[in-house]
C-alpha cells in the first residue's frame, strides 16, 4: 500500500465514529499496539522536542526504506505517533518527504488536540521528515 492508500484507510476508520470521545479511545487503542523502540534508543537524540509528553521516534533505514519505532509516556500521544508510523513507515525517503499527510485534517485531529499536543504532532512530523531527508541525502552520496 502506498502512503495515500494508508491515509484513505485511516480516514475511513475514523469516519466510523460519531463523536470525538470514541475517536480518542480509538487513538488510545492504537497507541497500545505501537511497536516500541528498544530501551537503549530512548535517548535524548530520539526525543521529540515541544511535546506535552515524552515521545521518542527511532528510524531504521533498510533496503531503501525507513522503518520507524516509537514510544511515549502518554497513551494518546502514543496513538498519534502510531498513526504517523502507520502512514510513513516502510516507505522510501522521497515518498515520506512528498507526503502531505492530509488525513490529519480530514479526520479533524489537529482541531481536537490541545495546543501543546497539536504542537507535538507538528514536531513529530517535522522530525520524521528530517530523518527522511537525512537518509535521502545519505543515499545520494
Amino acid at each position: 500500500m502506498n502512503i495515500n492508500q494508508i491515509e484513505e484507510e485511516i480516514v475511513s476508520e475514523f469516519s466510523l465514529f460519531d463523536d470525538w470521545m470514541d475517536k480518542y479511545n480509538y487513538l488510545i487503542d492504537l497507541g497500545k499496539s505501537v511497536e516500541k523502540i528498544d530501551e537503549k534508543n530512548k535517548k535524548k537524540e530520539f526525543l521529540i522536542s515541544g511535546c506535552q509528553s515524552q515521545v521518542w521516534v527511532y528510524p531504521e533505514f533498510k533496503d531503501g526504506k525507513i522503518y520507524f519505532k516509537a514510544d511515549s509516556d502518554a497513551l494518546i500521544t502514543k496513538g498519534i505517533v502510531g498513526l504517523l508510523i502507520r502512514v510513513l513507515s516502510g516507505h522510501p525517503p522521497k515518498d515520506i518527504l512528498d507526503a502531505d499527510l492530509a488525513f490529519i485534517d480530514e479526520i479533524g485531529l489537529k482541531e481536537h488536540l490541545s495546543q501543546t499536543r497539536s504542537n507535538g504532532l507538528v514536531n513529530m512530523i517535522k522530525q520524521m521528515k528530517l530523518y527522511a531527508l537525512a537518509f535521502k541525502t545519505q543515499q545520494e552520496n
